[in-house]
Formats: C-alpha cells, sequence, structure tokens
C-alpha cells in the first residue's frame, strides 16, 4: 500500500488532534454550566468591560472595523448566555467618553455601528420574547442625532418591560457620571428652596446615589474586563466600592463561553465582606 503524503499525514492528524480538544473542551463546558447552576449564587448586577476589540483585529490581520464587528456578535452571544442564567441586571461598556476622542473616522464607524445595533434590538425577537428593558446610560449631547434617536428608539420599546434591565454604557465615563449626579442633587435642592449650606451640611451618599445613571437597581456585585488589562479605567466608580472583580486575558471577540462560566464560578467561591 502507498504512504499518503506527510503533509497529508500531518493534516489528518492535526483535524483529529483539534477534533479531540473540541470534544474534551464541550465536556467542560458542559460540567462547568452544570456546577455553575447547581451553586445557585449569581450576581445581581453584572458589569462587563468590553476591551480588545481593536488588538483582536490586529492580531488576526484584518482592518480595525472588523473588530468591531466581531465585538459586536460577541455581545449578542454573551446577552443569550445571561439570559439562560436568569442574571437580574447586566451593564455592558461599549463606548467611554475617552473613547469618543479617538480619530474622528473611527468614531464615526462606530456611531454607525450604534445606529445599526440600537434599531437591530429593538427588532430583535430575544428581547421582547425576554421582555428586557434596556437603557442608554452615558452623555449623548455630542452624538449624531440618528444615534440619539436609534437609543431613545429602543429605550421607550422596551420601557415597559419587566425582565432582565440591560444597560449599554455609551459615551460613558465614571467621572462623569457622578459629576452629573452631584450637578441634579444640586439642582433638585435649588428648585425646592434649599440653601446651598443646608444642602452642604445635609449631603450624604444615597443623595447623589439617588442621582446615577443607574438610580434604582443593585450595585454591580462583580465586574469582568477582558483583553488582559487590570484596571477600571472609571467603569462605575461610584458602585463598585463593593464590587468583586474578574480580569480575563483574552480579547473580548474571544471571550467564549467557558471563559463567562470560569469567571461565575470564580464568583461564586468567593467569600464577600463588604469591606469588613
Amino acid at each position: 500500500m502507498t504512504r499518503p503524503p506527510v503533509k497529508a499525514a500531518l493534516r489528518t492528524a492535526k483535524k483529529t488532534r483539534d477534533a479531540a480538544r473540541g470534544a474534551l473542551l464541550w465536556g467542560y463546558e458542559q460540567r462547568l454550566a452544570r456546577a455553575v447552576r447547581s451553586h445557585g449564587k449569581l450576581p445581581r448586577h453584572l458589569g462587563l468591560i468590553l476591551d480588545g476589540n481593536r488588538r483582536y483585529a490586529r492580531a488576526l490581520g484584518v482592518e480595525r472595523e472588523l473588530g468591531y464587528e466581531f465585538g459586536i456578535d460577541k455581545a449578542h452571544e454573551v446577552l443569550q448566555w445571561c439570559l439562560e442564567l436568569g442574571i437580574p441586571a447586566v451593564t455592558i461598556w461599549v463606548l467611554s467618553t475617552d473613547n469618543v476622542a479617538r480619530d474622528p473616522d473611527e468614531v464615526r464607524h462606530l456611531m454607525g455601528l450604534f445606529d445599526r445595533e440600537a434599531r437591530n434590538l429593538a427588532r430583535d425577537p430575544r428581547i421582547h420574547a425576554n421582555r428586557v428593558r434596556v437603557r442608554a446610560i452615558g452623555q449623548h449631547h455630542d452624538f449624531p442625532v440618528n444615534v440619539v434617536g436609534a437609543l431613545r428608539e429602543l429605550e421607550d420599546k422596551t420601557a415597559h418591560y419587566d425582565g432582565m434591565l440591560l444597560n449599554i454604557a455609551v459615551g460613558y465615563g465614571g467621572r462623569e457620571e457622578i459629576v452629573d449626579a452631584v450637578k441634579q442633587h444640586l439642582s433638585a435642592q435649588a428648585a425646592a428652596g434649599e440653601a446651598l449650606e443646608d444642602v452642604i451640611e445635609h449631603l450624604r451618599p444615597e443623595h447623589i446615589s439617588a442621582h446615577l445613571y443607574t438610580a434604582g437597581i443593585p450595585d454591580p456585585d462583580f465586574i469582568i474586563r477582558t483583553s488582559g488589562e487590570i484596571r477600571l479605567s472609571g467603569f462605575m466608580l461610584w458602585q463598585s466600592v463593593y464590587s468583586e472583580y474578574y480580569f480575563c486575558d483574552v480579547y473580548w471577540p474571544g471571550f467564549r463561553r467557558v471563559d463567562f462560566l470560569r469567571a461565575l464560578r470564580d464568583f461564586q467561591g468567593r467569600d464577600r465582606r463588604y469591606g469588613k
């Protein structure tokens, strides 16, 4: 019998090895999923910092715009994972106030994506079937009119839902959020005829909390950041005082379900002491 060419044999061996690895990973993922579900403790509010889209594209040798497209697809995928587990509230950070100062062509492309994806979400059957309430949080006064309109339409179409709350942090910065909250509190007190000296004397943390973009929902108890960067970069500075953090060394578009489940299992194993 004639021996097959060496390259063909190597390709066959590689396919067999990859298939075996895939089967092992699938089995591991299923065990993780069962363990996470059986434990029962899940975040009431999950924060996700979607980092690494551009570096993912660079690593693949493709245009950065494709990195954002891959990132959008991953966001839809992770939303499904959260729905399957019944996580009550999720905040995803897709654009910071710092990002708005990037290359104008890049920002223009991102705004087009936000317009498109907000309209897609407003029609997404999963959103309506699961009664997902969507809110866009951040500063949008400098956004194009069509983008603001798309975000408002998405909010309006889901405002009456009582399922998962999905916050999309776009044009968001933690410092800006706190400044906005202080301004709103001072404006409200001034409108009520309160003297500035009295407002200062009686100011409490809960007065600021009441005016945050996330007012009325629990603070995030778990925050995941992808891409290997170990910092918050201003994400929910006020709300994250007692949050648990998990930094995943994978770019956002490459974030797998097994990575997600590992993060949740890590959270479930922690003893939360709330600073005590």
